[in-house]
């Protein structure tokens, strides 16, 4: 019987490489003196239609789209760690979240960036932390130097526009947390 390997499994992103989950959980597995697997989920693109609403002639075998996944998860590392990383690279076709959980069901910690796109960010981490059989850890944009996105910036503009609204309108207890 074989010993347990610390094993770190780390989603990265096409769209941002997650440079800091990755760059967290290799020191992670450096630590605990164990590997980091990363990991990306990919899909068969749909054939692109031609201006005359017909299916262009060459559409991307899956392999082919495979190889691209894979290529593509090896730069990201590569210009994220550099070449001496020692990191196992896996490619998944499907679902994403399906991919990071069953890719966790042995691993020690699963690391994530947050989500940067609006319409998963409420519900994908939050998924994964409460099915996941291993502790996820979420690297939050501010944490990564992402830059804030527009609802963000908008949030918190309107946020702070309700504490002054409400410390201004004369009730009890209520100022605006700098004085102004």
């Amino acid at each position: 019987m074989s010993e347990h390997q610390y094993t770190v499994v780390v989603g990265v992103s096409p769209r941002s490489s997650s440079p800091t989950a990755l760059r967290w959980a290799h020191e992670q597995a450096r630590v605990h003196g164990g590997r980091v697997i990363a990991l990306r989920a990919w899909h068969t693109g749909a054939p692109q239609a031609t201006p005359s609403g017909t299916t262009a002639a060459r559409v991307p075998s899956s392999t082919e789209a495979e190889h691209e996944a894979v290529s593509r998860l090896a730069a990201d590392v590569l210009e994220v760690l550099g070449p001496d990383h020692g990191v196992d690279l896996r490619v998944t076709r499907g679902d994403r979240h399906r991919a990071l959980l069953e890719a966790a069901r042995d691993a020690d910690l699963l690391v994530i960036d947050a989500p940067r796109s609006l319409a998963s960010a409420p519900l994908f981490a939050h998924r994964l932390v409460y099915a996941a059989e291993c502790p996820v850890v979420v690297m939050p944009p501010h944490i990564s130097g992402e830059p804030e996105s527009r609802f963000h910036r908008a949030a918190r503009a309107a946020g702070w526009a309700t504490v002054r609204a409400a410390g201004r309108a004369g009730r009890p207890g209520l100022g605006t947390p700098h004085g102004d």
